[in-house]
């Protein structure tokens, strides 16, 4: 489970120079990937109606590789998801919950 803070406070082009620093994709399958996520969290929260969010990294990587843009391996997009919480996480927006 992750627990993300509020990502308004994260320095978007700095996260996308890390992310593509560690995992080599480009900055449009980050962004591509990114999005997906995105709307991923989003409808989790929909649904959620105001409880607590656990995010499956596994169901978020499998979800993305499911939308009919992305035609990145599942190595690629679990890289760049990976990469994003070492930022997030190293900036002090996200950590893990037990």
């Amino acid at each position: 489970m992750t627990n993300v803070a509020d990502n308004n406070a994260v320095n978007e082009q700095e996260m996308m120079e890390y992310i593509s620093g560690k995992t080599r994709a480009s900055k449009a399958n980050i962004e591509l990937v990114l999005k997906h996520e995105q709307a991923y969290i989003n409808k989790a929260h929909e649904n959620a109606k105001g409880k607590d969010v656990d995010i499956d990294g596994d169901d978020l990587a499998d979800y993305i590789l499911s939308r009919k843009d992305v035609k990145l391996d599942e190595l690629t997009v679990e890289s760049i998801l990976d990469a994003e919480m070492d930022y997030l996480m190293d900036k002090g927006h996200a950590g893990y919950v037990d």
